[in-house]
């Protein structure tokens, strides 16, 4: 059988159910419409009118802070995020890896780098912009990398 976005369900499944399938469309309306709202106010509190713009910058920002943290800081973020940028925040993301941006100027050049250092984009201004990512960053900004020690 075909469900109703195309996708193959077994008559017996529990995801062929009315019930389920309402919940689902919920919860996924639900996350979706929650994502769109960090977007709009991202928006709002850029200036910018472009959404895919702001989306990109948005992802960025949050890769640049996982990136910043080390594994244990990354993890406590994730459940404070709505589920879907839950799963982009984490897209690409291996656990065992050490923090990549060790101070606050390569916390910035990985903003930059993720909205392709467009430059009529501020990083600073981005990452100030996005709830909690910059407050969270600086704490990377007292980290010497061991070229430096």
């Amino acid at each position: 059988m075909i469900g109703t976005k195309g996708v193959f369900l077994a008559e017996d499944t529990p995801f062929n159910t009315g019930e389920c399938s309402m919940s689902l469309s919920h919860d996924l309306d639900s996350a979706l419409q929650t994502t769109q709202n960090w977007i709009s106010d991202l928006m709002w509190r850029l200036r910018w009118d472009d959404r895919e713009r702001v989306y990109q910058a948005l992802i960025a920002t949050l890769h640049a802070l996982r990136d910043c943290l080390d594994r244990d800081e990354a993890v406590f973020i994730g459940p404070y995020l709505p589920p879907l940028l839950r799963g982009f925040y984490y897209e690409g993301w291996y656990d065992g890896r050490r923090a990549i941006a060790r101070n606050r100027n390569s916390f910035l050049d990985r903003v930059h780098d993720g909205v392709e250092r467009d430059p009529a984009v501020e990083p600073e201004e981005v990452a100030r912009s996005v709830p909690f990512a910059y407050s969270r960053a600086p704490r990377c900004q007292g980290r010497r990398s061991k070229s430096a020690a």
